[in-house]
C-alpha cells in the first residue's frame, strides 16, 4: 500500500477535482473521465515520468478500472431493458454487432493499428470511455492508442449531442422514434441521454432505456472481443481464450440487480462511485502517456472514428424506420 499511495492518491484526486468541476459547472455533458484524462496528460507533459507514481498508476488502469466496470452492473435491470421490446432490443444488438467488426476492417484499410480500430469500434458501438478502457482490457493497447480512442470518441460523441435534436424535425421521427435513435446511435450515456431529452420526457425514456440495452451488452461483447484477439494471437493455431472476470461480475450484478433485492442506497452508491473510479483510471492512463508518441498516430483513427459515428447513426435510423419503433 505503501508503493501504491503516490501515484493511486494522485489519480483519485485528479478524479475527485474532475467530478466536482462538473457538478460545479452544472453543464451534464462535461464528463469528469475527459476532464480527468486531460488533467494526467497536462501533468505527465509538463513534469514527465515521476517513477514513485508508477505503481499506484498501474494499479489504477488496472485492478481498479475492472472493479469500477463489475459495480457498472448494478445500474441496468432486465426490467428495464426487457421494456424495449423485441424490436428495440433486436436493434441495439444489431448496432453493437455491425460497429465492432466493421471498425476492425475499416481500420485495416485506412492503415489504423488494429487495437485501436478495435477501441474505436467498442467506443462507438457501446458506451463511449467505458467501453474503451474496459474493451482495452483485452485488446491490450499501447496507453497512447488508447487515450486517442478516448479523444476521438468524446469529439464524435459530442458533435453527435449538437446535431442529433436538429435532425428530428426535418426526419419526421416522433418523440419515442428519436430518443430510441439517439439512445442508439451516441456513445457516451450522457451524450445519448442529453441528446434524448432535447425530444421531451418521451424521447427521453425510450433514448435512456435504449441506451442502457447498449450499456448491457458490454459484458458478452468484451467476451466475444477476448475469444476473437486470442483466435487472432494463436495464429490458426489453437487458442487459449480467457473469460474476463470483469465482465463475468458485471452481468452477476446486472442480474442481482434485477431481482430488487439490493438496496436501492447501493445503487445509488454505485452511481457516485463509478464515475469516480473511471475518472481516477483514465487519469491515470493520461499520467502514463506520453503525448509525442500520441502525434504520431495522424489524422486517419480521427477519420475512422468519423466513419463509424455516421454508420450507428445511419444504422440505427434505419432500423427505427423499418421497424415502425
Amino acid at each position: 500500500m505503501r508503493r501504491l499511495l503516490p501515484g493511486l492518491g494522485l489519480c483519485l484526486l485528479l478524479a475527485l477535482a474532475s467530478v466536482l468541476l462538473r457538478r460545479a459547472s452544472g453543464i451534464a455533458a462535461l464528463n469528469p473521465v475527459v476532464i480527468a484524462l486531460l488533467a494526467g496528460l497536462a501533468l505527465r507533459a509538463g513534469l514527465g515520468r515521476r517513477a514513485p507514481l508508477d505503481p499506484g498508476i498501474a494499479f489504477a488502469i488496472r485492478p481498479m478500472l475492472r472493479f469500477a466496470i463489475v459495480l457498472l452492473g448494478l445500474q441496468v435491470t432486465l426490467t428495464e431493458v426487457l421494456a424495449l421490446g423485441p424490436g428495440a432490443l433486436a436493434l441495439a444488438v444489431a448496432v453493437v454487432a455491425v460497429t465492432v467488426p466493421a471498425a476492425a476492417w475499416l481500420g485495416a484499410r485506412m492503415g489504423v493499428p488494429q487495437p485501436l480500430a478495435l477501441l474505436l469500434g467498442m467506443g462507438t458501438g457501446i458506451c463511449g470511455a467505458s467501453a474503451i478502457v474496459a474493451a482495452n482490457q483485452v485488446v491490450r493497447a499501447k496507453d497512447e492508442d488508447v487515450t486517442y480512442a478516448l479523444a476521438v470518441i468524446t469529439l464524435c460523441g459530442t458533435l453527435g449531442l449538437v446535431l442529433l435534436p436538429l435532425l428530428a424535425a426535418p426526419l419526421g421521427l416522433d418523440a419515442q422514434s428519436y430518443g430510441l435513435w439517439a439512445g442508439a446511435s451516441l456513445h457516451e450515456v450522457v451524450q445519448a441521454v442529453g441528446a434524448a431529452a432535447a425530444g421531451g420526457p418521451e424521447a427521453a425514456q425510450s433514448g435512456t432505456v435504449m441506451k442502457l440495452a447498449r450499456v448491457m451488452l458490454l459484458a458478452p461483447a468484451i467476451m466475444a472481443l477476448g475469444w476473437w484477439v486470442a483466435r487472432q494471437g494463436a495464429a490458426g493455431g489453437t487458442a487459449k481464450v480467457q473469460v474476463p472476470w470483469f465482465a463475468l461480475g458485471f452481468l452477476g450484478l446486472v442480474l442481482l440487480g434485477s431481482t430488487g433485492l439490493v438496496p436501492a442506497v447501493a445503487t445509488e452508491a454505485s452511481r457516485l462511485l463509478v464515475p469516480l473510479l473511471m475518472a481516477a483510471s483514465v487519469a491515470a492512463l493520461g499520467l502514463a502517456t506520453d503525448l509525442r508518441a500520441l502525434g504520431r498516430r495522424g489524422l486517419r483513427p480521427l477519420g475512422l472514428g468519423v466513419l463509424l459515428s455516421l454508420l450507428i447513426a445511419g444504422l440505427a435510423l434505419a432500423g427505427v424506420l423499418l421497424l415502425g419503433l
